[in-house]
């Protein structure tokens, strides 16, 4: 099957979160199960495409905007580490810029930047001479590619048996534009915007609406998801429209690249193990604990609760807030955070990290050893968030042998399971209720177990006993894809 990819982030080319993660993996994946992938990205400014192999080609693309052509160059690449082909469209008016999005605010212009981009990605399948049976749209910000498929497109003869995938990986963000620039941009008429219209929702045009719209397929990121999303509290407004395209929205498990994150190879952590030599994991928490300065008996014996996140409402950090700097002073655990965001949130991670010396890393920003480190390190990883699509990072604690703490929601409750000690099952701590007691009592039955030396160790080999690998999404994409095709 020949699939064509269109994705704003890519791992580890473009990165704010698990969707670079995982439009990087699922290629990969397709190239090994027999299908023919290509992906299309932005070049952008942040990452210098020579390191990782591109190089520039002759190829000038003529991309329709407005009632004008812009102008395009294409890079070609692969995947790093992989076979896969990818290609970047140069347009530096548009992607020489800092961050992907904007940098701390999104550009005024994204809706021109990504509505350039979706139709570019047509105009490289069409100079690569490349018949996609799907093309796969992600977020947003590639939305209008399957408004361009079903329109502009619907007549080229390269195109007129493509099926449109669109997949939400966060439905929070929408992408509102105005909508005379915005339809003036992507060369639909202002006739085709009207209230109800497939563009149209509060009187602007929704992105996200119209990738819902004129899909054939809707994915997102896990099961929970699918059903929560039809529903008031996690629709963001577009729980009608989910439930009007419902016989056609999937829920596909996101998978783990267990090639980067398996603590048998990882090159970032202290001391390489599996499932057979768990009793490893310890001396990686001890050298962490170590390059903190912490050496006595007491620091090495107290729990470690990681945290590999943004810092937004949406993680459920003010929940943390509520409970931290109790669990702090009564050195109940040690605490280990990576994270970017919300400046409330830094300032108040800041303020304890000197407040309690020796008790809580604080790492402001990303690293990508760092965030290997800790989860190779801690105990727990904890996970209180207010909705979670997927999540990426519960699934690869897990395969470290990191117990997961978290709420249950999204992709949590479809891969985290309460350990029951009388049974010897399950492979983390969950609480139901957004509310800082119950998630203060999953803590607490974590912390029991931890002080149990035969409940923590089965705890941790049930963890590494689960698959959750990116083979098994890919499989079930594939499945989609023949869905969004008709066979």
């Amino acid at each position: 099957m020949n699939i064509l990819l269109a994705t704003a982030e890519l791992t580890p080319l473009a990165k704010t979160g698990g969707l670079a993660d995982i439009t990087a993996a699922l290629p990969i994946e397709w190239k090994k199960q027999g299908h023919n992938p290509i992906v299309v990205l932005p070049k952008y400014s942040i990452f210098d495409p020579y390191k990782y192999g591109f190089e520039p080609t002759d190829i000038v693309l003529f991309v329709p905007v407005s009632h004008w052509l812009e102008y395009a160059r294409l890079w070609k690449g692969v995947i790093p580490g992989s076979d896969v082909p990818c290609y970047l469209i140069e347009n530096n008016d548009y992607f020489w810029r800092d961050g992907i999005y904007g940098n701390p605010n999104e550009y005024a212009d994204n809706d021109r930047r990504f509505i350039f981009f979706s139709r570019a990605v047509f105009e490289v399948a069409k100079v690569l001479n490349f018949q996609p049976d799907v093309i796969h749209a992600h977020d947003f910000h590639t939305a209008f590619v399957m408004a361009f498929l079903k329109s502009h497109y619907r007549n080229d003869p390269l195109f007129v048996n493509t099926a449109g995938v669109f997949t939400i990986h966060n439905l929070a963000y929408q992408g509102w534009f105005d909508p005379k620039r915005a339809l003036d941009f992507a060369c639909f008429s202002q006739n085709d915007f009207y209230p109800g219209s497939w563009f149209e929702k509060n009187g602007v045009v929704n992105s996200m609406k119209v990738g819902i719209m004129f899909a054939d397929k809707i994915t997102t990121v896990s099961p929970t998801y699918a059903r929560e999303i039809r529903w008031d509290y996690f629709g963001e407004g577009m729980q009608d429209y989910l439930n009007e395209r419902g016989g056609d929205l999937i829920g596909v498990l996101n998978g783990v690249d267990y090639s980067l994150w398996n603590p048998e190879d990882d090159k970032y952590i202290y001391k390489n193990y599996n499932i057979k030599t768990i009793d490893k994991k310890k001396e990686n928490k001890n050298d962490f604990l170590k390059s903190m300065g912490l050496t006595n008996k007491d620091d090495l014996e107290k729990p470690i609760i990681g945290m590999v996140t943004r810092l937004t409402d949406q993680k459920g950090v003010d929940l943390l807030m509520n409970k931290l700097e109790y669990h702090l002073y009564n050195n109940d655990f040690r605490f280990a955070l990576l994270g970017s965001g919300n400046q409330r949130y830094v300032e108040y991670f800041n303020y304890l990290a000197w407040k309690y010396p020796g008790k809580i890393f604080v790492h402001i920003g990303y690293s990508e050893e760092i965030a290997h480190k800790i989860v190779a390190s801690s105990d727990f990883l904890f996970l209180p968030s207010r909705y979670e699509p997927c999540g990426l990072t519960q699934m690869y604690a897990l395969k470290y042998g990191t117990i997961p703490i978290v709420r249950s929601t999204g992709g949590l409750a479809d891969t985290v399971f309460e350990y029951v000690p009388e049974k010897k099952l399950g492979n983390g701590f969950l609480f139901i209720n957004y509310n800082a007691e119950d998630m203060d009592f999953a803590i607490s039955r974590a912390l029991q177990i931890y002080y149990n030396n035969q409940d923590w160790k089965q705890v941790k080999l049930n963890a590494m006993s689960y698959d959750f690998s990116i083979r098994s999404s890919a499989e079930k994409y594939i499945q989609v894809f023949e869905w969004a095709l008709g066979k």
